[in-house]
């Protein structure tokens, strides 16, 4: 139980930092709700409560949203951040290829409720 505590009270913390990011964003009413979410359920994971559907839904929809935000260039992309050297928005692919890893970040790091849930 100490380790649902520590690690869902860790996300919650960056994904709350992740969500305050997204106020600068062309479109801070999608992200920071979609990190809503996922304060939720590390809100619920802290107490040990693990929705097996619900989570599936969103750990589904953000993969599959990565796949659809995919950067064709990762590596051109990781130059380019380098490059610019702050964390400005440069080009709207810059923003899709912050997105993808984003929700691949939601989808890893909700994967052990995920696990915690169908073991259940």
């Amino acid at each position: 139980m100490k380790f649902n505590k520590f690690y869902f009270g860790l996300w919650l913390v960056l994904f709350a930092l992740f969500a305050y990011w997204q106020f600068n964003d062309p479109d801070p009413e999608v992200w920071v709700s979609i990190y809503g979410v996922a304060i939720i359920f590390c809100l619920l994971g802290i107490r040990g409560i693990f929705p097996k559907i619900p989570l599936t839904v969103v750990i589904v929809l953000c993969v599959l949203g990565a796949i659809y935000f995919f950067p064709g260039g990762v590596g051109q992309w990781i130059s380019d951040e380098w490059a610019q050297k702050d964390l400005t928005m440069k080009t709207q692919q810059m923003e899709e290829n912050r997105e993808t890893f984003g929700l691949l970040t939601i989808a890893i790091a909700l994967s052990p409720a995920l696990y915690k849930a169908w073991k259940k």
